[in-house]
């Protein structure tokens, strides 16, 4: 293996392993929820501890949003900085369309035929699930699939992707200087990122708008500061280049800092204050941080040598089945009886939402993601159909 090989693979099992983290995060902050006792005086959550109340309940969707505009903005922040070529917009499509649908639409069939066993059934929650515009109508956002409300503004940041990118491309080619460059792609993602940030504060400040307004602050317009955030921090690692790699006396202390800032911003969080409201644009610049200092180093220290542990890269690999199935598993745990009852039965339900939602998801992985993406060998590297049978030259 060459020496620019080995790094480059140590990078892709770092997002793998925080991928893994995340997934598991993701399905302990349900089980946190499915354990809450809401009565007249609020909500009580499960464990009575500030502390522990505030890991389990971080909220690690923009962590998602962040390493999925990083990874596919990078070829279009080089074509735009450093004039390399970009893949056609129907070749990444097609390969998004294998990564997402086929699970995706197994699971929504699937789930929503259980929920309703006689038809018609919620004819419009199915047509709104498979077109992933649920995530538009606050009654059904998180009906059949729950977490899949996060899955539309990923299709919606595909299309918005494919038609800003090669733009950027266009818009830098007549710059001479790279700094230039750079600036406009900067200043591209700045624009994206403000935009829902201003949105936030008009929607709470100016028209007080509750944070139960679902469709207000869980929409593409309200959540895309998470994306703008992984695209800036694409530009960052390309126009920075080999040359702004971190040490390790500069990237534990930042990854450090981003850890302890996530950690503050969920304590602190509390219904309609200002780190609830602006919690998750906030969370998207403190995670990109944190993934900047893991990623763009020159030698792994000990928090790169925890995120390449094979367990949890193996976890990273099945984060997409896990994140889709770990719901419906729980929730027929439940209603079959199989998880404790009362509050103080959170810490076994857990472990046993775990231990049932995991294998699921492997199975889940080689049989249907796997095999799904064998289908990316249908196109060639321009986007076109990959002739397997040419015919023989004529002489």
């Amino acid at each position: 293996m060459s020496a620019e090989a080995a790094p480059a693979r140590n990078r892709a099992s770092a997002i793998d392993g925080f991928r893994g983290l995340a997934a598991l995060s993701t399905v302990a902050f349900h089980a946190w929820q499915q354990y809450f006792r809401y009565d007249a005086e609020g909500a009580h959550p499960p464990v009575d501890d500030p502390a522990l109340g505030a890991v389990l309940s971080l909220e690690v969707i923009d962590l998602f949003f962040v390493l999925s505009a990083y990874l596919l903005t990078l070829s279009y922040a080089r074509a735009a900085i450093d004039g390399r070529s970009t893949k056609p917009a129907r070749l990444f499509l097609f390969r998004r369309t294998i990564r997402i649908l086929p699970l995706y639409v197994l699971a929504v069939l699937v789930v929503w035929a259980m929920r309703n066993p006689t038809l018609p059934g919620d004819w419009r929650d199915l047509v709104e699930h498979l077109t992933f515009t649920h995530v538009f109508d606050g009654q059904r956002i998180f009906y059949t699939l729950g977490p899949t409300w996060s899955l539309s503004l990923e299709v919606l940041f595909y299309l918005l992707l494919v038609a800003l990118g090669p733009l950027a491309v266009r818009a830098c080619r007549p710059l001479r200087r790279r700094g230039s460059r750079v600036a406009v792609c900067a200043a591209g993602c700045a624009a994206l990122f403000a935009a829902p940030l201003a949105w936030i504060a008009v929607a709470h400040y100016v028209f007080g708008v509750p944070h139960t307004d679902w469709v207000v602050y869980f929409g593409p317009q309200a959540r895309f500061g998470g994306f703008a955030a992984g695209m800036g921090l694409a530009v960052a690692v390309v126009a920075l280049g080999d040359r702004g790699r971190l040490g390790p006396r500069t990237a534990l202390p930042l990854a450090g800092v981003g850890l302890a800032g996530l950690f503050a911003l969920s304590l602190d969080s509390g219904p309609e204050n200002f780190t609830f409201t602006f919690y998750h644009p906030l969370a998207s610049l403190l995670w990109a941080g944190l993934v900047f200092g893991t990623v763009h180093v020159r030698q792994q220290a000990f928090w790169q040598r925890m995120l390449t542990a094979r367990w949890l890269t193996a976890v990273g690999l099945i984060s997409y089945s896990l994140f889709i199935w770990h719901e419906p598993v729980m929730l027929q745990l439940h209603k079959a009886g199989l998880l404790p009852v009362g509050q103080s039965g959170f810490p076994l339900a857990m472990l046993i939402v775990f231990a049932v939602a995991l294998p699921v998801a492997a199975a889940s992985y080689w049989l249907v993601e796997y095999p799904a993406s064998l289908l990316g060998r249908l196109k060639d590297h321009r986007g076109r159909p990959r002739e397997f049978y040419p015919e023989p030259a004529t002489r």
